[in-house]
């Protein structure tokens, strides 16, 4: 299958939110998505962008998606946290997903950052399997902590 790979635009983000649904759904937290079209529109593509996307694309659908953004290390400065990267179930096992973690991967050497980061899963086999085979590591000993909206509006009214 031919595919190609690219940077996304604001008319992919209709599909780009339909790959971020079928994550979450993946992920079993399909009620969880709260944006919309208009917020990744607006987050995007403003005046002040806030992620990047790279899209996978064959005979003009889109496929795949990968969301990033940059973030800042005070040991190591600059970095780029992957948020996001799906494939549309009919369409893996096809290299896309690797493909698109090549293209994040390689924008990430090309801005000179020191390091990139995501989360997985820890019961998502094979993403670890791919991560660790491509070099990346795994890290046990770290936790990701969250606050969502509740959480925070609970924790400003105890202050």
């Amino acid at each position: 299958m031919n595919f190609s790979i690219r940077e996304g635009k604001i008319t992919d983000m209709p599909s780009v939110l339909e790959l971020i649904k079928e994550l979450a759904h993946f992920e079993t937290e399909a009620e969880a998505v709260e944006i919309s079209v208009g917020d990744l529109e607006k987050d995007g593509f403003g005046n002040n962008p806030l992620f990047k996307t790279f899209v996978a694309e064959t005979d003009g659908e889109i496929v795949g998606m990968a969301l990033f953004y940059p973030r800042y290390s005070t040991w190591k400065g600059p970095t780029i946290h992957l948020e996001d990267l799906i494939v549309k179930k009919s369409k893996r096992g096809l290299n896309i997903g690797s493909a698109l973690y090549k293209n994040v991967i390689e924008y990430g050497n090309n801005l000179g950052v020191k390091r990139m980061e995501w989360v997985v899963l820890d019961w998502n086999t094979p993403a670890i399997e791919f991560y660790k085979k491509t070099g990346a590591q795994v890290l046990k000993d770290w936790q990701t902590v969250q606050m969502d909206e509740l959480a925070i509006k609970n924790y400003l009214e105890i202050l």
